[in-house]
């Protein structure tokens, strides 16, 4: 991903929730259905998704019929994953280095009690790692 930086407000998370949940792009109305306990109309969900556009989270996928109309649908233009590395990044400017960030991130997501799949999984994901490094 590239240098992109931002934070998003907790109602631009949940429409980001919402459409990393789905894989497809969505509506407004779509996102507006898929909400849950969220009351937003059509004009929240407009400004949200434009200030989502303006800051790269989103991407406009497409466009389908709504009604007479054609309304763009929209998909998330990062992972959920990708965002929360960028949020981490953010949170620890006077790491210069990836691999020292990626160091303290998983030391410090690891120091509580952890169960043996768990670190079998961590494990394996590191091994498939150096093998596609070779």
């Amino acid at each position: 991903m590239d240098k992109i930086s931002f934070t998003l407000t907790k109602n631009e998370q949940e429409v980001m929730e919402v459409l990393w949940s789905q894989d497809k792009g969505l509506s407004r109305s779509e996102i507006i259905d898929l909400s849950k306990g969220s009351s937003w109309k059509k004009s929240s969900i407009h400004i949200l998704l434009n200030s989502l556009l303006e800051k790269g989270a989103v991407k406009v996928d497409g466009y389908t019929r709504t009604g007479k109309n054609y309304g763009r649908t929209y998909t998330a233009a990062l992972t959920q994953d990708e965002y929360q590395v960028m949020l981490l990044k953010q949170g620890m400017p006077y790491l210069n280095s990836k691999s020292a960030a990626i160091t303290n991130i998983v030391s410090a997501l690891i120091t509580e009690d952890i169960d043996d799949e768990t670190l079998d999984k961590l494990e394996a994901i590191l091994q498939a790692k150096r093998d596609e490094e070779k």
